[in-house]
């Protein structure tokens, strides 16, 4: 067998054996302590355990998951260790639209939810449309039509904190683009699961053309890939996954863009297994997260102060890092 296919192997299924044990630690771990034992016998503990850990921890392990396969996406389609969904604009789409609930919509749960979901894919639809339109085709003209849809973006979520309630509605918006898992339900994960499974199906039925796309246009091209097309198409897969995941959380820092990376560290790899890997070590990521963050202070701090804590010393690290990661 391949060294590299006996070493990717080896990573998935350590990552997979971590994953399980991290969503273990996170249904036991909370201000309410459980155990297995006490599930049989105590009626509160089931109650906390079904309507609390089991949808908070199920979801962070499944947005930790479509985050970090779209990362892994996003990077390969771009050429680009730096990508992320940012770059298209979803983040601050989707930011737009869970403001525009909170101030105009009542700002329900359901109703944020879903004006985020909208915001994230009419921002990425707007700047796949525009870079259609640009004299710069390909991967430039669709970044810079990203900068300026996230800036447009940005500045509309600016003039929406100035005319917000400072006590209820700015503070309400500031929380939620700070991202947090609090607050799940069953239903909520249901929903988001459904778009994240067609998002993560449709990129792995996609993954020989993905891989294509990451030699460049003009070997994709030679090789028989329709270029424009198939780049849209999967990177509006991609923001399904990330949006769906985004619309309930609030925006998750580093996930998307750290877990890649580690991956890639992993299995010196770029095929398409090391995308799935990716997705593994972001639910690894995610959920080590949101127990720290439920767990080092008197009260629950956002799940995205504690990503950013964890992921900002490791890009520092790459920075002084010697050789390339993604031979």
């Amino acid at each position: 067998m391949n060294c590299r296919i006996y070493r990717e192997r080896i990573c998935l299924i350590s990552a997979l054996v971590l994953a399980v044990i991290a969503l273990a630690a996170s249904l036991l771990v909370g201000r309410y302590p459980i155990s297995w034992e006490m599930l049989w016998e105590d009626s509160m503990d089931r109650r906390v355990f079904l309507t609390l850990r089991l949808p908070r921890s199920c979801m962070g392990l499944l947005a930790g998951f479509a985050l970090g396969t779209a990362g892994s996406v996003y990077q390969t389609v771009f050429q680009n260790p730096l990508a992320s969904p940012d770059i298209i604009g979803v983040s601050s789409g989707a930011s737009v639209g869970a403001a525009a609930a909170i101030l105009f919509l009542g700002g329900g749960i359901l109703t944020t939810a879903v004006s985020a979901f909208a915001g994230g894919m009419a921002a990425a639809m707007i700047v796949l449309a525009l870079s259609g339109l640009s004299r710069r085709q390909g991967i430039t003209g669709i970044v810079l039509s990203g900068i300026a849809v996230s800036a447009l973006a940005q500045s509309l979520l600016m003039l929406m904190k100035l005319t917000a309630d400072p006590e209820r509605q700015l503070a309400a918006i500031e929380f939620w683009t700070m991202g947090s898992l609090a607050d799940m339900t069953l239903e909520k994960f249901r929903g988001v699961a459904v778009w994240v499974a067609l998002g993560c199906c449709g990129l792995f039925l996609l993954r020989r053309q993905i891989l294509l796309l990451g030699l460049g246009e003009s070997e994709a091209r030679t090789l028989g890939v329709q270029v424009g097309a198939m780049r849209c198409l999967v990177l509006l897969l991609a923001t399904l996954a990330t949006g769906a995941v985004v619309s309930v959380t609030g925006l998750i820092a580093f996930v998307g863009l750290l877990a890649p990376h580690i991956a890639r560290l992993l299995t010196r790899s770029s095929r398409f297994s090391t995308t799935v890997l990716s997705g593994l070590i972001g639910g690894c990521l995610l959920l080590l997260a949101d127990v720290l963050a439920r767990s080092i202070g008197s009260a629950e701090i956002p799940v995205s102060i504690v990503t950013s804590l964890l992921g900002a010393p490791f890009l520092f690290l790459l920075l002084y890092r010697k050789g390339d990661a993604y031979g």
